[in-house]
C-alpha cells in the first residue's frame, strides 16, 4: 500500500483521482480536507499527525464517516518527501499480520504486537488489519 504525502496545500491540485491513502505533512483546513476529497474520490483514508489531528472539526469528521473515509491518527517515519512522494507499507507488515493471525492472535492482539515492535500507529495497522481481510 502506498501513502500519497502531502507537504502543503498547493500541492492537493496536483494529486490525480485514484490516490486511495493521503498523509497530511501540514495542518490541513476542513477546505484543504474537502478540496482533496473532491479531487480524489476514490480516497479510503487520511493519515494526519497526532498534533494536527486535534483540529479536525466535528462536522468534517462526520463528513468523512458518511463517505467512509478513515480518519487515521500517526506520523510517516523516516520518510524522504525530496526522494519519493510516497511512503510504501512493505511486505514485510503484511506478513507479520498473516503470521500473527494464523498463530492466532486477535486483531487487538496483532495491533499491540506491531505498534510495539515496528513503532507504527496503532490507526494505521487497525486500517491496514481491517483492509486485508
Amino acid at each position: 500500500m502506498k501513502i500519497r504525502v502531502v507537504s502543503s496545500k498547493d500541492e492537493i491540485s496536483s494529486l490525480g483521482p485514484n490516490e486511495q491513502m493521503i498523509h497530511f505533512a501540514f495542518r490541513p483546513s476542513n477546505t484543504d480536507i474537502f478540496t482533496l476529497i473532491t479531487k480524489c474520490p476514490n480516497v479510503k483514508a487520511l493519515h494526519i499527525p497526532p498534533s494536527y489531528i486535534r483540529t479536525v472539526s466535528k462536522s468534517t469528521r462526520m463528513f468523512l464517516e458518511m463517505k467512509d473515509i478513515a480518519l487515521l491518527e500517526g506520523d510517516v517515519w523516516g520518510h524522504r518527501k525530496d526522494i519519493n512522494e510516497y511512503s510504501e507499507i512493505s511486505q514485510s507488515i503484511y506478513d507479520h499480520i498473516s503470521e500473527y493471525s494464523a498463530d492466532g492472535l486477535s486483531d487487538d492482539e496483532i495491533e499491540a504486537k506491531l505498534s510495539n515492535d515496528l513503532h507504527m500507529g496503532p490507526d494505521l495497522i487497525r486500517f491496514i488489519i481491517k483492509n486485508k481481510k
